[in-house]
């Protein structure tokens, strides 16, 4: 029986989902979910990240590191801890670049956050020759004895979400129902508040987000930083202020297609509200920063020098380092639409940004 087979018959016997409980069944779920059984990640699969774009960009992020360790007095152990690893290369490449600091490497005990088997499988297989990494489902599960530098790229996105939209008898809960021809569709659920800023008077059709799921997140990130000590930095496409819109999406085959059309054949994220996870984060008693776009904070950390240090290396490939420097940074491409920031321990400034 297929995910979409099982889905149906779930609503067939309790009723419309709620947004939240379909994304996690069609990422998650250990039979049919996304990530759980078919991860397609790469030029020739469903899509790509900024990892799979250029090498450059898990090097910068793993020099960040080298300097957070620093700023925490190199201390001689330290838990290093990529939350979504992907297919392991960013934390490659990361681990490479921070070959320059042989102590940072010594001192370093690798955790990823990675409940899907297949892509843990691809992990070990890229981190091979680098590092032993070990495995948690949850970040709590990581070990609490010792500082920690947390890396997450393109892993809020893929947290839950549930969605209200408005309707002429006020805001109402998204659930998904079977339509008259057994294709799922999205209908009106419960009586529901989105916010206590959302206002009752908004357009009709108007539809809100907002994600349980990545507010526990930045709790329990910003409970671990305070008892441990470290920083975190997260990097996904998202919004650096409160909005709405439905951002739900699905991607297959590099195309987007209707999130309800194939359950478990195709990534579903939504767009972060990266202001409610810096919240929660900064409500559990760490430092958060301002919210930066990633063209501007990549090129402060000086990816602009890393590009030209590769052309003049591989001067027959400057052309295609041009271009993926481009691609990275450029504010018609992933520059402006992906957001980063941090979360620290108070008092801890973390390059690329100001304690605020």
């Amino acid at each position: 029986m297929t995910l979409a087979e099982r889905i149906a018959g779930l609503i067939a016997r309790e009723g419309p989902l709620g947004v939240d409980r379909f994304m996690d069944l069609c990422l998650n779920d250990p039979v049919g979910g996304y990530y759980a059984t078919r991860p397609d990640l790469g030029p020739g699969g469903d899509f790509i990240t900024a990892p799979l774009v250029s090498q450059m960009f898990g090097e910068v992020l793993g020099l960040w590191a080298v300097e957070v360790w620093t700023s925490l007095g190199r201390p001689g152990r330290f838990v290093l801890v990529e939350a979504g690893p992907g297919l392991g290369v960013m934390m490659t490449d990361a681990l490479r670049a921070a070959r320059v600091a042989p102590a940072f490497l010594a001192a370093c005990d690798l955790w990823l956050v990675e409940s899907s088997p297949p892509l843990r499988r691809r992990q070990a297989a890229a981190l091979r020759s680098l590092a032993a990494p070990s495995w948690v489902d949850r970040l709590e599960d990581a070990p609490d004895d010792a500082p920690i530098i947390l890396l997450a790229n393109e892993f809020l996105d893929c947290l839950p979400i549930r969605q209200a939209v408005r309707t002429a008898m006020g805001w109402r809960e998204r659930r998904i129902a079977a339509g008259p021809d057994g294709a799922l569709v999205f209908v009106p659920g419960p009586a529901i508040t989105p916010s206590a800023a959302t206002p009752a008077d908004a357009p009709l059709g108007t539809v809100a987000e907002w994600s349980d799921a990545v507010a526990d997140f930045g709790s329990a990130v910003g409970r671990r930083i305070v008892s441990c000590g470290g920083a975190a930095l997260f990097i996904d496409y998202g919004r650096d202020r409160p909005d709405y819109g439905d951002t739900l999406q699905a991607v297959r085959r590099h195309r987007k297609e209707s999130p309800l059309a194939s359950p478990g054949a195709a990534d579903l994220t939504a767009h972060v509200d990266f202001p409610a996870f810096l919240s929660a984060a900064h409500a559990a008693g760490a430092a958060v920063s301002a919210i930066r776009g990633q063209g501007e904070f990549l090129a402060d950390l000086g990816i602009g020098f890393r590009a030209d240090a590769l052309a003049r290396a591989h001067p027959d490939q400057a052309p295609l380092i041009a271009r993926q420097l481009a691609r990275l940074t450029a504010a018609d491409q992933m520059g402006n639409l992906f957001k980063v920031a941090t979360v620290t321990a108070p008092g801890l400034a973390a390059p690329g940004f100001h304690l605020s």
